[in-house]
């Protein structure tokens, strides 16, 4: 019959055909082919062959319909590369006009037979004709007279009668279809979804197996799992008398599948096409590999398969499927790891939106944080505290988040702020602790003082209002919008346990606190990376001794005050040694410049001077003499250790008394110390003069020996240029890419993201370097840092230990580069898990 061998061709076993050039339909049309299974004859029409028709070149219809016999009612489904990219609506019924409509009202009776051509009629004129569907509308529910009121309604309209040659009808919905696809919105709309712009669309012309007429007739679609769940369950849904996917619209006459006590079933009314289904929805499995939706026709109790498609899934489902397929040995543990998008594990970690429940969008942010939360506006730490005391969800508005906030972001559900971008302060913490987080939503008008926020919409929320915020998508919705649960289920554990088999990189978790530090074992990090120490001195009992120290006028005093956090700090540290069960603890000395921990409006000075008995003009005084310029490039870090260094001498003393506390119970404790911020090979050697004489006390004070490995972070330029000078005198050096992506750009990461939206869409940034580590740029400076350390200290450990650690691109940077570890927040540890795991599988493969 072949017009065209490879553009036109008759699905057999052995022809032709590929899912990139004839598209996805076509290729599994021919595997249910090739498996014997009731497929009606189907022609496929190549990406080729419907650009040609789109732009006008029509093939030969006679010899197109030559193959289906005389007579024939065919459908035309659309056949994309990827079903998720779409298409056209499928057109059934084609071949149908006044004399077959005879010769079916004798076969199946008048009334199936008028359905069918009504159908059609209806079909045809909304989509091939493109009429307005109000001219339909009047036409009345009884087939029969609806038919003719439709006939009548398409002759009125086109001022001329409806095709009757069959040939005629098939060229027009091919034509329709295929400029549809090539229209503007169309394209559009397949870009959103990820399709290449000039993404191909092939066609399927298939026999219609009825689904009306006498006998049991009727059609459905089946499958073995459930798409919310995973579970192992036959779904699906089977109508009497009707055709396509009508099932699925469900209503009180769709039958289920098998026997259910909510009602009929498929399985009792026509036992034997059940276990047809069943049996031919298994092999499917079974040989193509993957869990899939037969469509199928039943007709006089035949059963017709129409198309197989592979199962919907959201992130549960994707795994359980591929676990259960490798479990039952259809495919390899390395393919399940494959199948997984890891960033889809998202998913599965936290609470999620409905994505079938309704939603009113109030505004949009950048998704800093994953996962979803419903609580009522509060628009301070200490209002959030309060909220959470009384037993109410809240979500903490603030401009943008500071260390004094987190306490306050503890009790919130999920977080909103106006400004930043993903290593912004509330992301950071956001992702840490595994709260939704939206920032930068610069699009709402904060009138924080006020107490309100005006929406693009012009709508005004205030105190109290119900939002929820969909970190995962960067939204914030109006009111209380249904959720889904996280589902960290057997199949979750079991896909990490696998992936930990054969990934060659390791994956630590970023914890600064206790909690952080369960959340990264239950995850089984591999030790913490990054312990961020300031944040431990947030807390009400803490801080007011942190400002006396700040207060301090000599050394010594603020060594007394210090003195009073040491036993505190011992406390965290050795919690911290006892929950990672001698899985190492990298501990970052105090980073933040001192002036955070200071009050900024005149009733907190006022409230400080109270606390310390000062005048208020002494406390004025000294917080007007800590302000800076541009503080997260000033006194902080290495800095501040190097001119305060009794800090880092009590944090020092606190790490060694913990780890002998520590290692009382379990496993040696060997700690890690990093020093921040450094530049410069002689603020290494300063700090760790001092540290090792804290080292040597300790062990002669308490007649016990232990060790500790010393490492810098590395985050400014010239410490990555200068690595050689640095490694000599540390076991480590971990980059923070956070602050190196800062440096090297230039860039305010709290303030970039107002037009980093802008920058990427423009094509000045590919991606978000806060968000993807770039490559070229800060990647060279990591590539230089570590040729230069690994040479000069062979035995050197490098790790990354900014949020870039947990993102797949960037795991597989520092694997090539040949890193030992990632360190990431502990909610992305999984996702680091598998991404490790799928480059290790990639080069096992070739």
């Amino acid at each position: 019959m072949q017009q065209d061998e490879k553009n036109i061709t008759l699905i057999t076993p052995d022809a032709q055909m590929h899912a990139n050039t004839h598209g996805g339909r076509a290729k599994c049309l021919q595997r249910l082919v090739r498996l014997n299974l009731p497929v009606p004859r189907t022609i496929a029409l190549s990406f080729d062959a419907v650009h040609s028709i789109a732009a006008g070149d029509m093939p030969d219809m006679k010899a197109l319909l030559k193959p289906f016999g005389d007579g024939p009612l065919l459908c035309v489904r659309p056949s994309s590369e990827d079903p998720d990219w779409g298409g056209p609506g499928a057109v059934l019924n084609i071949g149908i006009n006044d004399a077959t409509y005879v010769d079916l009202s004798d076969k199946l009776g008048e009334v199936a037979a008028a359905e069918i051509y009504l159908r059609f009629v209806q079909s045809y004129a909304i989509h091939v004709a493109r009429l307005d569907p109000d001219i339909l509308d009047d036409v009345s529910s009884d087939p029969k007279l609806g038919l003719t009121q439709a006939l009548r309604a398409y002759e009125a309209e086109t001022e001329e009668a409806f095709p009757q040659d069959p040939a005629v009808q098939l060229a027009e919905v091919l034509r329709s279809m295929a400029r549809a696809w090539e229209g503007t919105t169309a394209r559009l709309l397949r870009q959103a979804k990820g399709a290449p712009a000039d993404a191909g669309l092939g066609l399927v012309v298939q026999e219609l197996a009825l689904g009306l007429g006498q006998g049991e007739c009727g059609s459905g679609v089946m499958q073995l799992v459930n798409s919310q769940t995973g579970e192992r369950k036959i779904t699906g849904r089977y109508l009497s008398q009707s055709q396509g996917r009508e099932a699925l619209r469900g209503g009180a006459d769709a039958l289920y599948l098998e026997r259910d006590p909510r009602g009929p079933s498929l399985e009792e009314l026509a036992p034997e096409a059940f276990e047809a289904l069943k049996s031919y929805t298994a092999l499917m499995r079974r040989k193509l590999r993957e869990e899939m939706q037969a469509e199928f026709t039943i007709e006089n109790g035949k059963v017709f398969l129409l198309d197989g498609l592979r199962v919907a899934r959201n992130a549960r489902t994707a795994v359980s499927i591929a676990v259960n397929l490798a479990e039952d040995g259809i495919i390899t543990r390395e393919e399940a790891l494959m199948r997984v998008e890891p960033r889809a594990l998202n998913e599965m970690l936290h609470r999620q939106v409905d994505p079938e429940a309704p939603r009113d969008v109030l505004a949009r942010g950048i998704a800093a944080s994953p996962g979803a939360a419903s609580g009522r506006i509060v628009f301070s730490a200490a209002e959030a505290q309060a909220s959470q005391a009384r037993g109410e969800s809240c979500v903490l508005v603030r401009r943008e988040t500071s260390p004094e906030d987190i306490r306050g972001m503890h009790a919130a559900v999920a977080v909103l702020t106006e400004r930043g971008g993903m290593t912004s302060h509330a992301a950071v913490i956001g992702r840490g602790i595994g709260l939704p987080c939206v920032v930068g939503a610069s699009d709402i008008h904060f009138q924080v003082r006020r107490n309100q926020l005006t929406m693009p919409d012009g709508q005004v929320l205030k105190a109290g209002d119900a939002i929820t915020i969909d970190g995962t998508n960067g939204l914030v919705l109006a009111g209380e919008t249904p959720l889904l649960e996280a589902a960290r289920d057997a199949s979750f554990q079991t896909l990490m346990s696998w992936a930990d088999d054969i990934r060659d990189i390791a994956v630590r978790a970023n914890a600064d606190t206790p909690a952080d530090a369960e959340v990264a074992r239950n995850f089984n990090a591999r030790g913490i990376g990054l312990c961020r120490t300031e944040h431990m001195f947030f807390e009400e009992d803490r801080l007011t001794v942190m400002r006396e120290m700040i207060f301090a006028d000599s050394s010594k005093d603020r060594a007394a005050v210090l003195e009073r956090l040491l036993p505190m700090q011992r406390a965290d540290f050795t919690d911290l040694f006892r929950i990672m069960q001698g899985q190492p603890v990298c501990i970052r000395l105090f980073d933040p410049p001192l002036h955070e921990f200071l009050p900024t409006d005149r009733a907190g000075h006022l409230q400080l001077a109270e606390a310390l008995d000062l005048p208020l003009s002494d406390v004025t005084r000294r917080v007007e003499a800590l302000s800076e310029y541009n503080p997260m490039l000033g006194m902080r870090g290495v800095r501040l250790g190097i001119t305060v260094p009794e800090i880092y001498d009590m944090q020092a003393r606190a790490i060694f008394e913990a780890t002998i506390e520590a290692s009382h119970e379990g496993e040696p404790v060997v700690p890690e110390v990093m020093i921040p911020l450094v530049s410069a090979r002689r603020e290494v050697e300063l700090v760790k003069t001092r540290i090792d004489a804290v080292a040597a006390a300790v062990r002669n004070e308490t007649g016990r020996e232990f060790t500790y490995r010393l490492g810098v972070m590395v985050e400014t330029p010239r410490a990555a240029l200068r690595a050689g000078d640095i490694a000599p005198l540390v076991s480590f050096l971990s980059f923070g890419t956070n602050d190196l992506t800062q440096m090297t750009y230039g860039l305010s990461r709290d303030d970039a993201g107002r037009f980093m939206s802008d920058y990427v869409k423009q094509g000045v940034y590919p991606e978000d370097p806060f968000h993807t580590l770039d490559v070229d740029g800060v990647g060279e400076l990591l590539k230089i840092g570590a040729e230069r350390g690994r040479a000069a200290n062979p035995e050197v450990v490098l790790s990354i230990c900014g949020e870039h650690g947990g993102n797949p691109e960037s795991i597989a940077f520092c694997r090539d580069a040949g890193f030992n570890y990632v360190s990431c927040s502990p909610f992305r540890v999984p996702v680091a898990r598998l991404a490790a795991a799928q480059l290790a599988v990639k080069d096992k493969i070739g």
